[in-house]
């Protein structure tokens, strides 16, 4: 049984949230709920986010499956779209800012 969950447009490039995400693939539920808290950076709420989602979408589906049971199958960092906004600078120029975001996919199984 698959458990699946989609966070889009997370306000973080896409390159940062791999990071954390790359910490945690292929843990078990509960041990990567507790790495993903120890992380001192801001993917990991957001990643941490989308994991309880999937879990909870997993306790939907089967209410009597266990959490510690669940792993993390699959989990991918993908870009999402960009906002293009203007900096004003010296002489009446302007430069470009991306801000760029991300979308986060979780799926948790129970099965080996």
């Amino acid at each position: 049984m698959e458990a699946k969950a989609i966070s889009k447009y997370q306000r973080i490039s896409a390159q940062k949230a791999r990071l954390v995400a790359d910490e945690i693939r292929g843990f078990s539920f509960p041990e990567a709920v507790d790495v993903l808290k120890a992380v001192p950076r801001k993917a990991s709420k957001l990643i941490l986010k989308a994991l309880y989602s999937a879990g909870a979408n997993a306790k939907y589906k089967k209410p009597d499956l266990l959490e510690k049971d669940l792993y993390i199958k699959k989990i991918t960092v993908d870009e999402g779209p960009t906002m293009k906004r203007f900096r004003a600078r010296a002489r009446g120029r302007a430069s470009r800012l991306r801000k760029r975001t991300s979308s986060i996919v979780v799926i948790l199984s129970n099965e080996n």
